[in-house]
C-alpha cells in the first residue's frame, strides 16, 4: 500500500531514501539535498509528453507516456529494489502527480514497501522559501578578518568539535572571491544553494543550538546570493576578528592552492577579471610574478590589495566583541569554543551539572 507523507512528516522518518522521478534536468536543477534520481522520462521524452499534452490532448500524452515507460520498468524496479535496502523509499516529482503516481503504484505493486510525497518537490521548495521569509530564529555569530587568515579552518574544526558552523562558501562552492571558484567546478544553482542551507539549518535546531557560526559573506556568493533575512541577521549578529601574520596567511593560501590541478592557468584568467580594480600597470607585474611562478610574491601582493579592500585590522580591535589570533590555530579555535560556550550557549541540563560535550 503506498502511503502518502507530507513534507512535515519526512522529517520523522527513519532512514528514508528521497527517490526524485523527474527528469536529469529538472533533477540537476534543483532536488531536495540527499535525493537520488530515477527518473521516469529523460529530458527530450518529457518535452516530447509535455507538447503532446497542450497541443493535442491529455489523453495521448497518458499513451505516449505509457509506451516510453513500459521498457524502462524492469531497470526502474530493480534501481527501486536496491535502494529500498537502504531505507523506506519516499518517491517525488514536481507536485505529486502522475510520475511519482505512477511509478510508486508499480513499485508497491512488486512488493517494496514506498511512501509518496504530497504536493512533490514543489511543497518543499514552499517550505524552504516561507523559511527564509521568517526571521532567523539563530543568533549569528559572524567571523570577520582579511584574505587567509583561516576562516573557514575554524569553521571545519568547530563542526568537528560538535558546535553548530556553517560553512557558506562550500554550500556555494566558491570562495567568496574573484579567486573564489579555482578548482571547485560548477556552483550549485540558487534553489539547490538555498536548500542546502535551510537543510544545515534544520540540522542545527534538532541539535538544540541557539546560534551559529559563519564567516563573513556579501550578499552574493560567487553565482549564488543569500537570502535577505538570512544575511540581515549576519550583519546584525556578533562580530569576530581573527587576524594574522602576512606570512602565516600567504602559506595557508599557496598550501590551499597548491594541491589544485591547472591553478595557475584558472588563476591567470580569473586575475584579468581585476583589470579595472588593479590598472593595467599593476595588473602587468601580477601577471609576471605568475608566469615566473613567484608564487609567494604573487600571493604577498595580492593580500595587500585585498587588505586595501576590505579593511579589517591586522590586529586586535575593540571595534569586534571578540579577537582571536591564528597564529597557533589550534589555540586560536579553543579560545573561540571557550567564549562560544560562555556568551553563546544557553544553559542546559547537562551543564548545569558540570558536564561537557562528548563532542567536544
Amino acid at each position: 500500500m503506498i502511503r502518502e507523507i507530507t513534507v512535515e512528516e519526512l522529517v520523522n522518518l527513519e532512514k528514508s531514501v528521497l527517490v526524485d522521478v523527474r527528469s536529469e534536468g529538472e533533477y540537476q536543477e534543483a532536488t531536495i539535498p540527499g535525493a537520488l534520481n530515477l527518473p521516469l522520462f529523460n529530458n527530450e521524452e518529457r518535452a516530447k509528453v509535455g507538447t503532446i499534452y497542450t497541443q493535442i490532448s491529455p489523453a495521448l500524452a497518458r499513451e505516449e507516456g505509457l509506451r516510453i515507460v513500459s521498457p524502462k520498468l524492469p531497470d526502474l524496479i530493480n534501481k527501486a529494489k536496491q535502494w529500498s535496502e537502504q531505507g523506506s523509499l519516499v518517491l517525488f516529482c514536481w507536485r505529486g502527480g502522475m510520475r511519482s503516481k505512477s511509478l510508486a503504484t508499480v513499485i508497491d505493486l512488486m512488493g517494496v514497501p514506498v511512501y509518496r510525497l504530497q504536493g512533490g518537490y514543489k511543497s518543499y521548495r514552499k517550505k524552504v522559501v516561507e523559511f527564509f521569509d521568517q526571521e532567523l530564529a539563530f543568533k549569528v555569530v559572524v567571523l570577520r578578518g582579511n584574505t587567509g587568515v583561516g576562516k573557514t579552518e575554524i569553521l571545519k574544526q568547530l563542526r568537528e568539535d560538535g558546535y553548530p558552523a556553517i560553512d557558506l562558501e562550500g554550500l556555494a562552492n566558491n570562495r567568496g572571491s574573484v579567486f573564489g571558484d579555482v578548482g571547485l567546478g560548477a556552483p550549485p544553482s540558487q534553489k539547490t544553494f538555498e536548500s542546502s542551507l535551510y537543510e544545515e539549518l534544520k540540522r542545527v535546531k534538532a541539535q538544540r543550538h541557539s546560534y551559529i557560526v559563519v564567516e563573513c559573506e556579501s550578499k552574493r556568493i560567487g553565482r549564488v546570493s543569500l537570502p535577505n533575512k538570512f544575511h540581515q541577521a549576519m550583519q546584525e549578529g556578533t562580530q569576530v576578528l581573527v587576524y594574522d601574520s602576512i606570512k602565516n596567511r600567504v602559506n595557508r593560501l599557496l598550501k590551499e592552492y597548491a594541491n589544485i590541478s591547472e591553478a595557475i592557468p584558472q588563476i591567470r584568467a580569473a586575475l584579468l577579471r581585476l583589470d579595472k580594480n588593479l590598472g593595467r600597470k599593476k595588473l602587468e607585474e601580477y601577471k609576471g610574478l605568475l608566469e615566473e611562478k613567484r608564487l609567494y610574491e604573487f600571493t604577498e601582493n595580492l593580500l595587500e590589495y585585498y587588505d586595501t579592500l576590505y579593511r579589517y585590522p591586522n590586529e586586535s580591535s575593540a571595534d569586534y566583541a571578540f579577537n582571536i589570533c591564528q597564529a597557533i590555530p589550534e589555540q586560536a579555535t579553543r579560545e573561540l569554543e571557550n567564549y562560544l560556550d560562555e556568551r553563546m550557549s544557553e544553559p542546559s541540563e547537562a551543564s548545569l551539572f558540570g558536564i561537557r560535550n562528548s563532542a567536544k
